[in-house]
């Protein structure tokens, strides 16, 4: 009997080790399962207290992005999604777009490829320069650059990514010339037709909603720093062009099919903000456009790669300064006498690192913006052009392909040459841009 109960106990013993083990086992699960939730709960929070950062900084507008994650996700929920997005692709508390949904939205969006406009998504290269395919260091999503590609070629590549849904998050820089723009339009041709869907998110416009100046770009000189017919300061959002774009311009090149294209709207812009009005802070929108003082001349400066003159590139002051090594002191004496609004002139000497004159000594003037209300870029630098060609005929000229290209027409380029006053030269474009000031107020939001 010992023996039995001795046995008997045995069991007893084993059968309540494994009882216990298994209340142990469903707490653990519990356990888990509660962590589960508050790594999910904290999550949520860190993300609406990243996006509530922004508030924080009492930024008068809310950029496309901040207002994407707070109220539309909607758009992007149960989608594959890929974003066309740089260094400018931030938040008001300079949280990068990428790094945040990567981190923060994983639940509410798939994002699977992000896709890289001239210089790359995290700004590394120069103009004219994209950074290839490879996964991002930080994220491990894989970029894939779109710049110099064709519309039908972004388009594989989205296909490739497999992607139904790109959102789109750069910031332009008002003017014509400015290549994030037509990233877009091509973008906007190539997914006409199909079922995928652009949303971009909108950003302002730093030369302000409202001023609108320059000649119209003709269609036989379309290229990549202008695919249509828009002036060279356009006044309008990414946003705003995107509707005009996909109501004008996509039809044209697609047999009369449209681009399915959402745009989420900023909260708090309005048409009379430069870019230091809108409280957001100023990331370069590429390597060579370092303050925003370089992105107010820029819309007339840029114009100045088509000539015989640097336009700073290979210097801290980019679009700020204008010379050559023939040029000296009296471009700057003649440039004041001229009393251009909201402008004066220093004599400027310089030794660019690369672009044109590398280690030559270039003598120029550097533009000072006296009162921007009254500064017009454009105007200012035609007005540099006609003094140059007056004082030095011999030896500032246009670059034929690349200026007529930035200019949009050969109108500037004859205007100069022939002698014709800076007055002349505008009126002669007023009709044209008469025709896109009334066009282009049926796709104003702000």
């Amino acid at each position: 009997m010992p023996i039995l109960r001795d046995f008997e106990d045995g069991i007893g013993e084993k059968d309540q080790q494994e009882r216990y083990i298994s209340a142990v086992e469903r707490r653990l699960e519990n356990v888990n399962r509660r962590l589960n939730m508050l790594r999910t709960i904290v999550g949520i929070v860190f993300a609406v207290l990243l996006v509530g950062l922004c508030e924080a900084r009492q930024s008068k507008v809310k950029p496309g992005i901040q207002v994407f994650l707070e109220s539309h996700l909607d758009l992007v929920r149960g989608k594959n999604v890929g974003i066309i997005s740089n260094p400018t692709g931030v938040l008001p508390n300079l949280t990068n777009d990428v790094d945040l949904m990567h981190e923060s939205f994983k639940d509410e969006i798939n994002l699977k490829a992000i896709f890289a406009p001239e210089q790359g998504f995290r700004g590394a290269q120069q103009a004219g320069e994209s950074d290839g395919a490879y996964d991002d260091e930080k994220t491990g999503i894989p970029v894939f650059s779109i710049y110099g590609n064709t519309s039908e070629e972004i388009n594989e590549i989205f296909d490739s990514a497999g992607v139904d849904t790109i959102l789109f998050d750069l910031q332009d820089v008002g003017a014509r010339y400015y290549t994030y723009v037509w990233t877009m339009s091509d973008t906007l041709e190539g997914i006409a037709g199909t079922d995928k869907q652009l949303i971009v998110l909108d950003r302002p416009n730093p030369l302000n909603g409202n001023t609108v100046d320059g000649p119209i770009l003709k269609s036989n000189f379309s290229s990549f720093v202008g695919r249509y017919a828009v002036p060279t300061q356009h006044g309008m959002t990414v946003g705003e062009l995107a509707r005009l774009f996909n109501d004008q311009f996509v039809p044209k090149k697609t047999d009369e099919k449209k681009a399915n294209v959402e745009i989420v709207w900023m909260d708090g812009w309005k048409r009379d903000m430069y870019y230091d009005d809108t409280g957001l802070p100023y990331v370069m929108p590429s390597i060579n456009l370092p303050t925003f003082n370089s992105v107010l001349n820029y819309a007339g400066t840029c114009l100045f790669e088509g000539t015989t003159l640097s336009e700073g590139r290979g210097t801290t002051h980019p679009f700020e300064i204008l010379g050559a090594p023939w040029m000296d002191y009296h471009m700057a004496e003649e440039m004041n006498k001229l009393d251009l609004p909201g402008v004066l002139f220093a004599e400027s000497h310089y030794v660019p690192t690369f672009s044109k004159f590398v280690n030559e000594t270039a003598v120029g003037v550097q533009i000072y913006i006296t009162d921007r209300e009254e500064y017009n870029p454009l105007q200012t630098a035609l007005a540099i052009m006609i003094k140059a060609h007056e004082l030095y005929p011999d030896n500032f000229d246009f670059t034929d392909s690349n200026f007529l290209k930035l200019s949009g027409s050969t109108y500037l380029k004859e205007s100069i040459l022939s002698g014709k006053s800076l007055d002349e030269i505008v009126d002669g474009w007023q009709s044209d841009l008469n025709k896109f000031k009334k066009l282009r107020l049926n796709y104003l939001h702000y």
